[in-house]
């Protein structure tokens, strides 16, 4: 798999050194590279107990994105999921430890545990106050003795950062990281497993499946089960949790595992928010990457029972990016449309061979999709199929509420009903198109003229017109040919569509933006559903 690398070798330091350039100052490391990698805060004067975790890279912004006041006073970090050695750890415990002392948050993994605390012996050695605690947070295996450390170590960090800065003592902030170690719980869940800088992709994961439990370097989860959706994917997380989950309010971090996008987390988010399972977690911090594995292509949810105290000192703000903060868990609010945008609902009437006809072409967008969308990579964003079956499937079930005995009254309501549900300019065209023709059809022109006036309507809207590689070299000359027959149109469409795969370069649409070798050979997506619709109406009435 390509990446954004320049080596292996420079991964981790090229990669710290950008986020020190663009912390504003903010961030410093200590000499040393490449064996000791430690950043630190730029303003820090040890006279408040330091913070310090960190382990392998990989996890970012875990663990030098947390790095700031109100957190973390300095990360060690080792190489990609490789513990930091003995000398790093030392070095960044020397480097911000002062008189109140220091506390090591360490994930529970045998490389970080032992490298920490020998560094820990050593810096205690020199005669200070240094104490370590070790986050174990992962139930995917509850059986094992030493589970694993992941994102609920972000709990951590920001409690005891909030209390340190607070100038709390290094007893009451160990204590405080000790609690809520033994109240957290998290699991994670992915569709994918992560690419190693410089290793083969382990292929674990079969299309279809999903892994529940699955470690933040990779590791191999409890079980593989299909996946069905984003609400089963989040329900089957939530049931790990909710024996873990005691009475009382719950903040839950719902942690991005590195590829999972935006798109993707807001719909888990939502899963998250409206679970029955989920009652008692009334806060959320993310969704957003704080606690990563690479480019896993995954989630994981963290829960904490929260008091006062602790619900302060999580939702206490810090200026730094990679947190995203603590917000409260609350119903939609929804507004009514403004005055004039509401719909106006035509009067419902029933014609059976209309709905028929109707629920066909429907259908055949609908079973289309994958094939539209396909042929639309070559030439746009790839979602011509998916942007028509979602408007056909809201129109089948907007049916009954249609005026189909009443034509003129339905091309305008099957205008407003694209408007409504077909994105794109695809939905904006179609609903000027067929409210024209219904407008068209008012004024007494007969069906087949007002079809062709809704055609020029989008075409003077739309700037499009026959020859410039849109569905227009499709439909324009079917509906030249309707007065023939069904038949005839139908087949006059398929050939302007097969037209389209030999013409030069797009004058219209986003194909406009596609290099003309890359179009060539294959008919316009729009224009090859004009074509499929037209061949579905001949064979429908």
């Amino acid at each position: 798999m390509n990446q954004f690398i320049n080596s292996k070798e420079a991964l981790v330091t090229d990669a710290l050194d950008g986020l020190l350039e663009t912390s504003g100052g903010s961030l410093t490391r200590l000499d040393g590279y490449p064996h000791i990698k430690v950043v630190c805060r730029a303003d820090w004067d040890k006279s408040k107990v330091a913070l310090v975790s960190g382990g392998g890279s990989g996890h970012e912004p875990a663990h030098a994105g947390f790095v700031g006041q109100g957190m973390l006073t300095a990360a060690v970090c080792g190489e990609v999921f490789a513990s930091p050695s003995v000398d790093a750890v030392l070095a960044g415990i020397l480097a911000v430890t002062g008189s109140p002392g220091c506390l090591l948050i360490v994930k529970n993994y045998t490389g970080d545990r032992l490298n920490y605390g020998l560094a820990a012996e050593r810096a205690r050695a020199f005669g200070l106050r240094v104490s370590m605690v070790v986050v174990d947070d992962d139930i995917a295996l509850p059986d094992l003795p030493q589970p694993r450390g992941v994102a609920g170590t972000l709990f951590v960090h920001k409690i005891t950062g909030a209390m340190a800065e607070d100038g709390a003592d290094l007893d009451a902030v160990t204590n405080a990281a000790e609690s809520a170690i033994k109240a957290m719980a998290s699991i994670g869940k992915s569709l994918d497993t992560c690419t190693v800088p410089g290793s083969a992709k382990e292929d674990r994961i079969a299309p279809g499946m999903a892994e529940l439990g699955l470690g933040i370097h990779g590791e191999a989860g409890v079980q593989q089960v299909a996946f069905t959706g984003a609400r089963n994917a989040m329900d089957l997380v939530l049931e790990k949790l909710e024996p873990m989950i005691g009475s009382g309010p719950h903040v839950a971090i719902l942690n991005n595992l590195g590829s999972t996008t935006p798109l993707e987390m807001s719909i888990l988010a939502h899963e998250l928010a409206n679970s029955d399972k989920a009652s008692k977690i009334k806060h959320i911090i993310g969704p957003a990457p704080m606690m990563t594995s690479l480019d896993m292509h995954g989630f994981s949810v963290s829960v904490l029972p929260v008091d006062a105290e602790s619900h302060a000192l999580l939702a206490r703000p810090v200026d730094l990016p990679a947190w995203p903060g603590m917000k409260d868990i609350s119903p939609v609010q929804v507004r009514p449309l403004p005055d004039g945008l509401s719909p106006i609902q035509p009067i419902a009437s029933a014609n059976a061979e209309t709905r028929r006809v109707l629920n066909q072409c429907c259908d055949l967008l609908i079973a289309a999709e994958e094939d539209l969308n396909a042929l639309d990579l070559k030439s746009g964003d790839g979602d011509t199929g998916s942007t028509l079956a979602t408007a056909a499937r809201a129109l089948k079930g907007s049916l009954d509420r249609l005026p189909l005995a009443d034509l003129t009254q339905l091309f305008r309501a099957v205008g407003n009903e694209l408007s409504q549900t077909m994105g794109g300019s695809s939905g904006v065209i179609l609903a000027i198109f067929f409210g024209a023709t219904g407008d068209a059809c008012a004024s007494g022109k007969p069906t087949t003229k007002a079809l062709l006036a809704g055609l020029d309507r989008i075409s003077q809207v739309g700037g499009a017109s026959r020859g410039d590689r849109t569905m227009i070299d499709a439909l324009e000359p079917a509906l030249l040919a309707l007065p023939d027959g069904m038949d005839a149109a139908a087949k006059a469409a398929r050939a302007g569509a097969i037209k389209t795969a030999s013409m030069g370069r797009a004058k219209a649409g986003r194909a406009t933006y596609v290099p003309t070798e890359n179009l060539i050979g294959h008919n316009d997506p729009g224009a090859e559903a004009v074509a499929r619709l037209f061949e579905g109406l001949a064979k429908a009435i």
